[in-house]
């Protein structure tokens, strides 16, 4: 069994890494860390570097077999906002493995509102009249009705990492 070190203390993205993982708390291990991106990460690739960075710098401050880095971000198309969410596994041997995950496009009122610089958790906390959205359901539990929530979403991430960190191990390094 491998230990894991989380590059966050979010309850949402713990939950999605003890999903796929089926680890115990004693396995996995929670750390703040910084992303080395901006606070609201406001592209694809920003978000994703901030979740292999948080990956590398998880596994550097924990005694663990591997880090996983999940960061949520936002990005712009035509005009039009999108959430984006990115995650990265790392290991001790330099194996390195990111995946991204679901894109949902989000209200004018709150594209506006990241245009002034402000974060998209705390838009939603204004948008919803809720607290805590981003430890919670996340905007996409709020945009999808329930039906997908923050640990969903981010778990199908890490199984993507899971699933691309088995093959690699089984075929021969890889590194994004």
């Amino acid at each position: 069994m491998k230990t894991i070190a989380v590059g966050t203390k979010n309850e949402a993205k713990i939950a999605a890494v003890r999903a796929v993982f089926g680890e115990t708390d004693d396995r996995i291990i929670p750390l703040e860390v910084p992303s080395g991106v901006s606070a609201q990460p406001l592209s694809d690739e920003e978000t994703r570097r901030g979740a292999i960075e948080r990956a590398k710098r998880a596994l550097e401050a924990a005694e663990a077999d591997i880090g996983i880095g999940l960061e949520g971000g936002v990005m712009n198309i035509d005009g039009q906002w999108w959430l984006c969410n990115w995650g990265a596994l790392v290991d001790r041997n330099g194996v390195t493995v990111a995946a991204g995950g679901a894109r949902l496009a989000l209200p004018p009122e709150i594209g506006t509102g990241l245009e002034t610089g402000r974060e998209l958790g705390e838009l939603m906390e204004e948008y919803t009249g809720r607290r805590n959205i981003r430890t919670k359901e996340g905007a996409v539990g709020v945009f999808t009705n329930g039906r997908i929530d923050r640990a969903a979403m981010f778990s199908h991430i890490v199984a993507l990492l899971a699933g691309q960190y088995e093959f690699f191990c089984q075929n021969g390094p890889f590194t994004v």
